[in-house]
């Protein structure tokens, strides 16, 4: 182990904490407002989560990094595991069902940091040329990234496995591949759309059919209700009605942001999206900035997860994208999502702040970047 000393202090990123801290404050006090039992366990993951962050930053995580295929590769098997042993809710086998305890393991969302590291993991070791990735290069990165996507799509999850897509190729865009391998990419999607539509389950067709449609879903009207009836100031708590008489469903997590503006109005939602949109910007700056190339795949897929999340929960609350179950990043409610970031960002910080540490024996006098 070591001791933190006045350089780790000096390196930690307090921008990102300072951008995080009203977004999850704001997202306890409103979870609490709409269900004070569910308000009570959000905090309860808060807590989870801020210990997790401490414990990751005080690990020596550069001397762990052999263990990251571990990681990814057990995060793997547990999906496979899903297929067979999975406990079905809803129509989706998603969960695996602890003996004992009754406890229930979502490995899709256990994935999530794995996958990450992963592809710092093997960008590191391999990094790219100054015109970008090739073909072969690009296809051995592009197995790790389809794997989880075709393994959690077939569970069905479609949200999450495109979520993991979208972010994986995002990660190589920030890093770098040749150009014409992104048109070759962007040609066969889209010669293959009929192909995937008549792949889709029927529950996820009807959802493009809501969204196509004159008149949307049920979730969705009522959402687009409660957004607009919060005008430019929002309003207070017991005038809030689409929310507090439960026409708004599933308010406090995928519909949470459309409480959000029944509350503070226009301004309220400028306010958060500004928040959202000055970490994605810090985020990129670091990862444009790095060296480090574990720095810069951390920091850069971080801010393309919260872009991502972000982006299309609220186009979905607006009726401006198809509903699906991605939540709002560290403010909808639920541990699951919430413990994912504050592990991406433990480690993220921990890399950022211990760059110039001399910390192990066996770096001796050389510095990390």
């Amino acid at each position: 182990m070591f001791n933190i000393d006045r350089r780790i202090l000096a390196h930690f990123d307090y921008l990102t904490v300072i951008l995080l801290l009203p977004i999850v404050l704001l997202s306890g006090w409103l979870i609490y407002e709409i269900h004070p039992t569910l308000g009570q366990k959000h905090t309860t993951y808060m807590l989870i989560g801020v210990a997790t962050f401490m414990t990751l930053f005080a690990l020596p995580i550069r001397k762990l990094f052999w263990m990251i295929p571990i990681f990814y590769w057990g995060s793997i098997l547990l999906l496979i595991a899903v297929e067979f042993v999975g406990h079905a809710r809803l129509g989706a086998k998603r969960w695996i069902e602890i003996p004992f305890i009754h406890f229930t393991l979502q490995p899709s969302e256990l994935l999530k940091p794995a996958f990450v590291l992963m592809l710092a993991y093997l960008i590191s070791r391999n990094p790219p040329p100054h015109e970008g990735y090739g073909f072969k290069a690009f296809m051995k990165l592009s197995f790790f990234i389809l794997l989880p996507f075709f393994l959690i799509a077939k569970e069905p999850d479609l949200g999450t496995a495109t979520v993991l897509a979208l972010l994986g190729f995002g990660i190589l865009f920030i890093v770098g591949v040749h150009w014409k391998i992104w048109i070759g990419l962007g040609v066969a999607f889209v010669i293959s759309l009929p192909l995937i539509y008549t792949n889709l389950h029927d529950y996820q067709k009807q959802r493009l059919y809501d969204f196509v449609g004159e008149k949307p879903s049920y979730h969705v009207e009522q959402s687009i209700i409660a957004i607009g009836s919060g005008g430019f100031f929002g309003k207070p708590k017991e005038e809030a009605t689409q929310t507090q008489m439960k026409f708004l469903p599933i308010a406090s997590s995928d519909f949470i942001f459309a409480y959000v503006v029944e509350r503070f109005g226009f301004l309220g939602a400028f306010f958060l999206i500004s928040l959202y949109a000055a970490l994605i910007i810090h985020l990129l700056i670091l990862s444009s900035w790095a060296n480090d190339y574990y720095i810069k795949v951390v920091t850069g897929g971080l801010s393309l997860l919260v872009f991502i999340y972000m982006s299309v929960n609220i186009a979905m609350t607006m009726g401006l994208a198809p509903v699906v179950g991605v939540p709002l990043p560290m403010f909808s409610y639920g541990g699951s999502s919430f413990v994912n970031f504050m592990v991406l960002f433990a480690v993220m910080e921990n890399l950022i702040a211990y760059r110039f540490r001399y910390m192990y024996d066996n770096v001796g006098k050389k510095s990390f970047v």
